[in-house]
């Protein structure tokens, strides 16, 4: 994974490069996140994953192409809800912790643009929440509802 960051030239002046560097964990101050070159050991965990993209409008019928072409290369995703110039697709993510849950999910829609022929949209919204929270959330009834029905809609 790379994540890309701006810094300002040690020349001085306006000019900017872009940085690349590896994604990594944050510790907890507890002696995970590394240390001496060791990886530390990570349970994979549930992440519900809410994506929204938007752009120029499209064809109805594209857009549902795209995103069911895209639940057919990817069973998991849960459900996904369009128009003709956004979308919002839901799903479950194993990852070892949030970041790398949303850096996959940041990739998602840029990695499957092509393959799928989903629309040039940009990501325009990203909600990360734990299994524990989505599902406290759902209880309290002020969390998304339930995935039902499973697939591509309209909204």
């Amino acid at each position: 994974m790379v994540n890309c960051e701006r810094r300002a030239d040690t020349r001085g002046g306006d000019r900017r490069r872009l940085v690349r560097r590896a994604l990594t964990s944050v510790g907890t101050g507890d002696g995970e996140g590394g240390g001496h070159g060791q990886e530390p050991e990570h349970d994979s965990r549930l992440w519900h994953v809410t994506l929204s993209v938007s752009g120029k409008p499209a064809p109805l019928s594209e857009v549902r192409r795209g995103l069911e072409q895209l639940a057919h290369d990817h069973p998991f995703l849960l459900t996904s809800r369009y128009a003709d110039d956004h979308a919002e697709i839901r799903y479950w993510e194993e990852a070892r912790d949030l970041h790398d849950a949303a850096a996959v999910a940041l990739r998602l829609w840029g990695e499957h643009r092509s393959s799928a022929q989903l629309p040039p949209w940009e990501i325009v919204g990203l909600e990360v929440i734990d299994r524990a929270t989505y599902h406290q959330r759902v209880a309290e009834g002020y969390g998304p509802p339930p995935a039902h029905p499973v697939g591509v809609h309209p909204y």
